[in-house]
């Protein structure tokens, strides 16, 4: 008998689920940063001055582990600059002033696909990385040395968060271009088993996609029941395969190879026409917005410039997020771009956003019950604010996969999905010391 993981039932609120995405008009200036991936940033290969057109690269893959970047208007490079990112890193940005065409290079084309190694080659020259947010290089995570070791391949259209649902309209409005994304993956990794893993509160989708794969041998829908986070990758796993990903571990070590439903239909869009990453869609809502909607706009558009044009603000936003309320990311200001592994921005009112009063843990476990990898935030707080590193490492601190659920569920307001975010940077510090002390009695010992 297979464990029950737990979660929490946040609101849904999908209020765009039923709108079609918009194409946007083209802004003035996009101001693209050179690292939107896990990884080595991008290195500008364009200068200032210089003419560029839709799918130009414009950022060269800075190592193994990252990724390339396209111009996503076509214009006039304005100037290399800096941008001060929503995480407070210094970014180096490209800022491009459209022109208005959007006139794409000359001699794209559909790459030559015959080999594994021709496919991994056209998903690292699409510059593509984890659409749902993570913002993984793909080529990296589909680069398998042992093809037997992959056992399936999970299409993550679980869209947990609420509000966000423009990974649902991606499902509906390119379904023919998911399907065709997951044909491509399921031939080169010679996978038996592919599984599009939503959930169930998207009835039409789950209707949609098991019509679609009647007729193609080893795929299958898995209707996953509305329990955020359900899209977690862990969470995806256990719940659609029963496996465990052990600490330290990954999804391949398992035999699960976890894709965004977008990110595999940018993969055949790619595949289909040699038009690399350029634009997004995204989900534009929150309570301050006017004109909630799901929109495409080209990468680095300002946000301020995508609500204003959804219709701009219903009263001035006290928070605006990259992302939903509960994994999100709170912007300093809407000079921010929508970036690549960008798929929703919201505007929250002050009624909103306000933070409750956190009071006095009241040790009711709620956090411990409501936690989907079954560790124990109040007792992970108490070893952050003491400073017990064994302590949090026992309680294994770095599981946490920090979904917010500990928080929502806490009667007592206590900021323990902050806390946990602290006590794995500090964790990680106090292990790298340790690691130092150790290397260096080894070798005054030679």
């Amino acid at each position: 008998m297979r464990m029950k993981l737990h979660g929490v039932h946040a609101p849904s609120r999908k209020n765009t689920a039923e709108l079609t995405a918009l194409r946007l008009p083209v802004p003035k200036t996009v101001e693209i940063p050179m690292s939107m991936h896990i990884g080595a940033p991008a290195i500008p290969v364009v200068k200032p001055g210089e003419a560029v057109k839709v799918g130009q690269l414009i950022g060269q893959a800075g190592g193994y582990v990252s990724a390339p970047i396209y111009a996503s208007v076509s214009g006039t490079v304005k100037k290399i600059g800096q941008t001060v990112t929503s995480g407070g890193k210094l970014m180096e940005t490209v800022v491009i002033e459209s022109d208005g065409k959007q006139e794409p290079l000359e001699g794209i084309h559909p790459p030559k696909l015959d080999t594994m190694q021709d496919f991994l080659d056209a998903v690292r020259a699409s510059g593509l990385v984890g659409l749902g947010g993570a913002g993984f290089p793909t080529v990296v995570k589909l680069t398998v040395k042992n093809l037997e070791q992959v056992k399936a391949i999970i299409i993550n259209g679980a869209e947990c968060e609420p509000y966000i649902t423009s990974d649902t309209r991606t499902m509906l409005d390119r379904s023919l271009e998911v399907m065709e994304g997951a044909r491509l993956v399921q031939k080169f990794l010679q996978v038996k088993r592919v599984i599009f893993a939503i959930e169930d509160n998207k009835p039409f989708c789950v209707r949609t996609y098991r019509k679609l794969v009647e007729d193609e041998l080893g795929m299958e829908v898995c209707a996953l029941p509305s329990l955020y986070p359900q899209g977690g990758e862990k969470v995806l796993i256990y719940n659609t395969m029963g496996q465990i990903v052990p600490e330290g571990k990954l999804p391949l070590d398992v035999g699960a190879i976890v894709l965004n439903c977008t990110t595999l239909a940018n993969i055949a869009h790619y595949c289909q026409t040699g038009m690399p990453l350029v634009e997004k869609c995204i989900t534009v809502d929150g309570s301050a917005v006017r004109k909630p909607k799901n929109v495409i706009v080209p990468i680095g558009m300002k946000i301020g410039d995508v609500f204003e044009a959804c219709g701009g603000f219903r009263e001035e936003p006290k928070k605006v997020l990259y992302g939903g309320p509960m994994m999100g990311i709170a912007v300093p200001d809407l000079e921010q771009p929508i970036l690549k592994n960008t798929n929703a921005i919201l505007a929250m009112t002050a009624a909103d956003a306000a933070l409750p009063t956190a009071s006095a843990c009241i040790r009711c476990g709620k956090c411990i019950a409501h936690c989907p990898l079954n560790l124990m935030p109040c007792e992970l707080e108490t070893a952050y604010n003491t400073g017990n590193m064994e302590r949090l490492a026992a309680l294994k601190a770095n599981l946490c996969m920090e979904c917010g659920c500990c928080s929502y569920g806490c009667p007592a307001h206590r900021p323990l999905v902050q806390t946990n975010k602290l006590a794995k940077a500090k964790l990680a510090a106090w292990k790298q010391a340790q690691k130092s002390m150790l290397d260096g009695g080894k070798a005054a010992v030679k």
